[in-house]
This record gives C-alpha cells, structure tokens and sequence, in this order.
C-alpha cells in the first residue's frame, strides 16, 4: 500500500505490520459538523483496511478541551468550561458510534495532560527553542531552520501577515505561544505562572505520550496543515532532533455550494442533523465519494445518489442471504465477485482511493442483483460470494439492517398470507398485508415461484 505524504510531496510505502496513527480530532465548543465526520470515516476506513490485512493499529485521537472558544461558550452560558466540553464530548460519541465508527485506542483530553506539555515546554525553553514574555512562554521560530516544509509556506511570506497573532511581547511575528498566562478559569500552576496550554503543544505532548517518537501516520484535515501541524513539527522535533511521523496524510474540506461551511454564512451542517436524515451509511458513502486528499461538495443530489445505490446493495443482501438451490451461473459469479475484490483492494493499495473501490462494490452489487433478476441466483453463488461481499460491508463501514428470527418468522408468516389471497384472488386483502409489511420497512421482491423480501434502511429523506 503506498499513501500521499504531504511532507515529501510523494507516495509513501506502508510497509509495517504494526501501525501507530495519530488523528487530531474536534474541538468541543459546538456540534461536530459534515467536515469533521469526513475526515473521521477517511481514517476509519483506512483503520478498517489496514486491520483486514493482518496489521495491528494504535490508534489515538484527541480531544481539545481548552480553547478561547470553549471559554467563549461558557461564559456566555454561565457554565464553566470544562461543562461545555464535556457536553459536546458526550455528544461526539453518541454521533460517531451512530456512524459506526470504530472507537480509538485512546481519546486523551488536553486538560488530563498540562503536566506532560509543561515537561515538554520546560525542554523546550532549556533547549533555547523557547522563551518567556510577558504574556506567556513562546516557541522561537527562527531557531527551527526548516520552518514551512510541510505547508510549503516561506519565512518571508509568512512575515508579510498571512495568520499571525499579534503580541508585542513576542521576539518574532512569526512566534507561536506554547503557553498563555491567564488569572481567570480555567488556569494551571506552571513553574513561569498560571495559565493554560496553546494549541499546538497539546498534540506534540499526547502523540509522544502514546505513540512514541517516528510514529507512522499523523492525519487531519488539511486544514490544519498551517499552523498547526506545521507548528507541531516544529516543536515535536525541536524536541526529539527526530521526523514526527513517517506519513503526513491529510483529508480535503466539506464545501457547501463551493463555500467553505462558517457560522458567519450559517450553512454549517452538523453530523447529527444530516444523521437524522440520511442515516450513517449514505453520510458514510458521500464522505467516501471523493478522493480523500480533495474537496468534497455537500450536496442533497450526490445524498441521494447514494441512497440509490446503497438501496442496490439492500436488495443484492437480501437475495444472498434467501437464495436457495444450487447450480446457476457459478463461473460467471465468481468471475465478477473475484475481479471486483482485485479492482477493490488495489484502488485502497494506491493512494487509498476510496471513490474507485466503492465503485467495485457496487460493480459486483450490480452483477448479484442482475443475477437474482434472471431467476438465477442460488445458494451455491450465494456461498461464494457472501464473504466478499460482507469484507467489503466491513472495510466500508457500512452496515445492512439485520433481522431477529422472531421478526423473520413474522415476515415469512406474512408473506405466506398474502401468497394464499393473491392464489384465491383476493387481491384486495394480499394489497393491505403488503402495506402492512411495508410498515416493518420490508419490501417484497416478487419472483416466479417465490417472494424474497429484504428489510430497509429507514431514511428520513427517503419519504
């Protein structure tokens, strides 16, 4: 497998059995947005890909829980921070698990950690890479000679006022605070004063505390890029006279109508709101609709494009599962079933391109149910082509509406009903036991000789 490094600007081989992935994960001062679960299900999926293959994953997401912002909503809540943050904490798993996302790891929180960023901080300052002011302890960034080869950005540009916070108290415009002074809650005792972390700190402090030095892979939206993971490497490696991490991999913007989401514009969607509509599955298949290292439009069109398909792979499940006899066109579905799983795996090999290896899925979803409209799918073909077809369900995160056996034998009961008033011609009372199992979301799939139904997803949109 070979992945894009944003660092070297080239394709990186990911050779290693064991995998250490950090992933900077939300800010929790708000809901958690469309842009956010994107680029959690690229590395979810990515996780899911690389496990499948036999390779062991340590994988670490953080929280930040200290932030103006988070201060900010406080205050004008009257709560204290750390309520907001646990709030929107809370609020971020009940979201994510619902996307099926498989939990990290770990999930350090900055404020359990002030004391691994004050060790760092103190090395820092020892080192001579970082100073006191008047307002706080700075990282010295002309010291850092190879400031910018990550986000590609010059010193002199940088100077001329692209993102630099203004304090007169810094030695160079370009210096970034490690730590701030601060006599108002939240604070922490630090050995140059009370006070709370910067941003950048926090993440150099967790990923060393739990995946060491050299890890594999740091993630994040690329816009973190600058400055924060830019800042990061900068601080990390002043620190371990070592490279951060081997692979710098980062997930392009949710766009809306071509505009980056904003409160200002108020076209931010929330991953709960477009949850409560879609469904996990469809959010799944739209955020994996793109090449990961590009922009993706948010659109109610390309939703509903993939609730088209996804309800496809519905209906190819359940013709698996109720299939029956043998025989039928085995050559044949081996054939496309075994194609679509090399065309699957090499486009996640390259470059991780999920849009070609969703394309795979459903090129074999298309074969299936083609299969089962010619009367010809049997449980021999069934037999060989579930396996492949769950491993790709399970790489993508997605997930078919199962069925209890009471429910089971309750459909087939029904079914059975409405079969014996369609034979008498009693076509009034088979139409009212049809709805009523369309009430269950089931749908029938009449075929010569049998019905075979298939429970769907229910989707709020799809009314």
């Amino acid at each position: 497998m070979r992945i894009f490094d944003t660092l070297s600007a080239q394709e990186i081989d990911v050779p290693w059995k064991n995998v250490r992935i950090y992933l900077c994960g939300v800010t929790v001062y708000d809901e958690s947005h469309i842009g956010h679960a994107r680029t959690i299900i690229v590395f979810d999926t990515l996780r899911r890909f690389l496990e499948s293959n036999g390779i062991s994953l340590n994988f670490v997401q953080n929280f930040t829980d200290v932030d103006d912002k988070i201060i900010n909503r406080a205050n004008s809540e009257n709560k204290s921070a750390a309520e907001i943050s646990d709030l929107y904490i809370s609020h971020y798993f009940e979201d994510f698990d619902r996307l099926n996302i498989k939990r990290a790891t770990a999930y350090p929180k900055a404020t359990e950690h002030i004391q691994d960023m004050i060790t760092l901080i103190k090395n820092l300052i020892d080192n001579g890479a970082a100073y006191v002011s008047k307002n706080g302890i700075y990282y010295s960034v002309s010291k850092f000679s190879e400031y910018g080869k990550l986000s590609k950005k010059k010193i002199d540009d940088l100077i001329s006022g692209a993102r630099i916070e203004v304090d007169e108290t810094k030695t160079d415009p370009l210096d970034f605070a490690l730590w701030k002074f601060a006599q108002s809650e939240p604070r922490w005792p630090s050995p140059w004063g009370d006070g709370r972390p910067g941003w950048h700190i926090e993440c150099s402090a967790m990923s060393l505390k739990y995946l060491g030095e050299e890890f594999e892979i740091h993630g994040g939206g690329r816009d973190l890029i600058f400055p924060h993971h830019e800042n990061e490497i900068a601080q990390t490696e002043a620190f371990t006279k070592k490279p951060l991490a081997k692979i710098w991999m980062h997930v392009g913007m949710v766009t809306i109508n071509g505009e980056k989401m904003s409160k200002s514009l108020g076209n931010i969607k929330s991953v709960r709101h477009v949850l409560d509509n879609w469904g996990p599955n469809i959010i799944r298949l739209f955020c994996l609709s793109g090449h990961y290292s590009k922009p993706i439009d948010y659109s109610e069109d390309l939703l509903k494009e993939n609730l088209i398909k996804w309800r496809q792979a519905e209906t190819a499940y359940y013709e698996i599962i109720m299939s029956d006899g043998v025989g039928g066109p085995i050559d044949e579905a081996k054939k496309i079933v075994a194609e679509c799983k090399s065309e699957f795996n090499a486009a996640l090999e390259c470059d991780f391109n999920t849009p070609l290896a969703v394309n795979s899925f459903f090129k074999m979803v298309k074969a299936l149910n083609r299969i089962a409209a010619s009367e010809s799918m049997t449980k021999s073909i069934a037999d060989f082509a579930m396996p492949e077809f769950e491993r790709m369900l399970r790489i993508l995160g997605l997930e078919v509406q199962r069925v209890t056996e009471k429910e089971k034998q309750s459909i087939t009961d029904l079914i059975k009903k409405r079969d014996e008033m369609r034979s008498q011609k009693q076509y009034q009372e088979a139409d009212r036991i049809r709805d009523q199992i369309a009430q269950m979301n089931i749908i029938l799939l009449d075929h010569s000789g049998k019905t075979v139904w298939m429970k769907k997803e229910k989707i709020k949109a799809d009314t």
